[in-house]
C-alpha cells in the first residue's frame, strides 16, 4: 500500500500542518503547533505511519518529497537537533524498532503535497 505524506508551515518557521493520502482518502491536520518545515515533514511522516498501523497494514511504502527527512528517517543520513527525537518517535511506533519503507518522490507526484497546496489556493 502506498501512503503519501507532506508537511508544511507558513511562514517558515510558523504554524504547521500535515496531510496524508491513503487509498484515495486525504487526512489533514491543521494548526498542529509552531515549527519549521522540516518539523512539519517529520510530523506528517509520523502521522502517515500511525494511519498505516491503524489500518493494520504491514506492507506499506511511505512516500514523501522531503529528501532530507526521508534520508534521515530511513537511516541513510544522520539526524541532528530535533530530528533525533522525531526519528525516535517514528521508530517507537514500529513493532521491531526498524524504520518502515520510506521513499522520496518528486513534489509533483506527492498527492499529500497537492492536497496541502489546494488548501491555500482557495
Amino acid at each position: 500500500m502506498k501512503i503519501f505524506f507532506d508537511g508544511g508551515c507558513r511562514p517558515n518557521p510558523g504554524a504547521m500542518e500535515v496531510a496524508v493520502v491513503v487509498q484515495g482518502q486525504t487526512h489533514i491536520l491543521r494548526d498542529i503547533g509552531h515549527g519549521t518545515s522540516a518539523d512539519a515533514e517529520w510530523l506528517a511522516l509520523i502521522h502517515a505511519l500511525k494511519i498505516a498501523l491503524s489500518l493494520g497494514t504491514t506492507d506499506v511504502v511511505l512516500l514523501g518529497d522531503s529528501a532530507s527527512v526521508v534520508a534521515q528517517a530511513s537511516g541513510a543520513a544522520k539526524c541532528r537537533g530535533v530530528a533525533i527525537e522525531h526519528r525516535r518517535t517514528l521508530l517507537a511506533l514500529t513493532p521491531d524498532g526498524t524504520p518502515p519503507r520510506i521513499r522520496h518522490i518528486k513534489r509533483t507526484q506527492n498527492l499529500a503535497g497537492i492536497a496541502l497546496a489546494r488548501l491555500h489556493d482557495r
